[in-house]
């Protein structure tokens, strides 16, 4: 590889890191451990690295020792794992100090994962980005040998939409009726269109998750794994949206699919949903009560944005409440969340390590009849693991007691504030 290429990309990138403006999240990072950060496309990864970036040139490392490579630019369309070597060559012409190397959305370079392990041997600074799961499976682990943490990175959740905004959420503010009223504003472009860090900036917002979307399932996806039928794709995708909020099979799933005059398999269904779940796009969430085969082919399946998942509905707001709060709770507890269908038990969600038992309901009314308390009275008296009770509207709230449950109703905006 061209050395003063590499050194253009790398300078060009200095610029960008320089004047780059940026919003607080939610994570922390050791700075003398190595990682590999991953997470849905355009979630805020790289921004985190541009964040440890300008902490290091402001305790005083020169930008010299700073080799940032976005292997998305163009410019490296040709870069091969053979190239590796010159980045190593490049930072020592660049600089007689050690190096700091952030490489971004590296996934794109087959075999980075045996560069990545003799970096760390080198005892090298390298923070690396991805956007497929495939990183953390059992066989690159194991290529790097526990010489990296993870750091799984998402959108941004309501709080850091907040405060991009910035808008406080202080329990102050929150009590406030005024304040409390701009935070429900925000709350409603947060549930239609999810919460992106770019799309805070753009206008038409809609569009903006929209092409986010084309780059994952050509891009990500279809592209990555070599997949003729993107119709296929496409209108498979639109039904898993359509079946947020339900149970779903490969089996169903299929069916649907035949019904409407699409030959795929069953097996390439299967693919095709794991290839998604690869790529962040969706998520799955299992039953507490299933055994373990059943649990693996009939989970309910959630979209990781609320923007992506909205592209697909019209008027649908039962199913993008319960998405919201579906992404709120995985990213917390990830395999520790759950739903519960059986022993008369119908929940939406059920968090082991707290003993939280989740009903989602857009709007309730005659409260005491409802069947998100009845489910809730029958958790209460069945499953001994559950310890809490709530129902999550969008903007209601109250308290109440149902044959001797203490049952909270309250606004996802609230919610999604303190949890």
């Amino acid at each position: 590889m061209n050395h003063d290429l590499l050194k253009t990309v790398i300078y060009d990138q200095h610029e960008i890191i320089k004047n780059f403006q940026i919003v607080e999240r939610e994570y922390e990072f050791d700075i003398n451990a190595n990682y590999v950060v991953i997470g849905l496309r355009r979630a805020g990864k790289s921004t985190l690295l541009y964040k440890i970036v300008q902490e290091l040139v402001k305790a005083g490392t020169d930008w010299n020792q700073i080799i940032y490579i976005n292997f998305e630019d163009e410019r490296l369309s040709e870069f091969t794992l053979n190239d590796f070597n010159d980045i190593l060559s490049v930072q020592a012409e660049m600089s007689d100090k050690k190096g700091w190397f952030f490489l971004d959305e590296i996934q794109n370079i087959e075999g980075w994962e045996k560069f990545a392990r003799r970096m760390a041997d080198s005892k090298e600074h390298i923070f690396i980005t991805g956007s497929n799961a495939k990183m953390l499976s059992a066989e690159i682990e194991n290529r790097l040998g526990g010489r990296y943490l993870t750091k799984y990175v998402t959108p941004f959740n309501f709080r850091e939409f907040l405060k991009a905004k910035n808008m406080d959420y202080s329990d102050k503010t929150i009590l406030a009726t005024k304040d409390s009223g701009k935070i429900k504003r925000e709350m409603k472009t947060y549930f239609y269109f999810g919460g992106f860090p770019e799309n805070i900036e753009y206008k038409d917002k809609r569009e903006y998750v929209s092409s986010i979307y084309q780059k994952i399932l050509l891009g990500d996806i279809a592209a990555r794994n070599g997949l003729r039928n993107t119709n296929g794709l496409r209108l498979l995708m639109k039904k898993v949206a359509e079946s947020v909020k339900d149970e779903v099979s490969y089996s169903k799933l299929h069916n649907t699919l035949k019904s409407i005059g699409v030959s795929i398999s069953k097996d390439i269904v299967i693919d095709y949903v794991g290839y998604a779940q690869q790529s962040f796009l969706i998520f799955a969430i299992r039953n507490y009560f299933s055994k373990f085969v059943d649990k693996e082919t009939t989970p309910k399946y959630y979209f990781n944005d609320n923007g992506l998942l909205n592209l697909f509905l019209n008027k649908e707001e039962p199913r993008l409440l319960e998405n919201l709060a579906a992404i709120n709770l995985w990213n917390k507890y990830k395999d520790n969340v759950y739903y519960l269908k059986g022993q008369n038990i119908d929940a939406d969600f059920f968090v082991e390590e707290t003993g939280e038992v989740i009903q989602v309901a857009y709007s309730v009314s005659n409260i005491s009849s409802v069947r998100e308390t009845r489910t809730l009275v029958e958790a209460a008296r069945i499953l001994k693991e559950a310890k809490r009770f709530i129902i999550i509207t969008y903007e209601e709230e109250n308290e109440l007691t149902v044959d001797g449950v203490k049952i909270e109703v309250i606004p996802i905006w609230k919610w999604l504030i303190r949890n």
